[in-house]
């Protein structure tokens, strides 16, 4: 009679692993280097996580700064422009002193800032 249960319980159960409720059906292959895996695997170690886990919670709640638009790139050059009349300007002032120039660095100077801050705020 004991070994009639035994066998019922058996049948019952398969054993091995219990069925996940979140099971994960997609892949994502990364290649990194060495040196990558190496960094990577330090924090998720630290973080008392798999490789796995600190990926998915990296992508879920990484912040990924987007690209230069065009619109910063004009502000860019129309900055890098500044920057060489800047250097021909302290060209000049060492060749003629800088109270010739001081007026034209003074306005330079004034539209480098301005173009930073076109560049640097958020209500874009």
């Amino acid at each position: 009679m004991e070994t009639v249960k035994k066998q019922d319980r058996l049948k019952k159960s398969k054993g091995g692993r219990p069925v996940k409720a979140l099971k994960r059906e997609n892949d994502i292959r990364v290649r990194l280097t060495q040196t990558e895996h190496f960094l990577i695997s330090e924090k998720a170690k630290k973080a008392g996580m798999t490789i796995s886990e600190w990926f998915r919670r990296s992508a879920v709640r990484g912040k990924v700064l987007v690209r230069v638009n065009t619109e910063d790139l004009k502000v860019l050059r129309t900055l890098s422009g500044m920057a060489n009349n800047l250097n021909q300007l302290t060209k000049l002032a060492h060749q003629q002193g800088f109270l010739v120039v001081q007026r034209k660095c003074r306005e330079l100077l004034s539209d480098i800032d301005d173009t930073l801050k076109k560049l640097s705020s958020d209500d874009r």
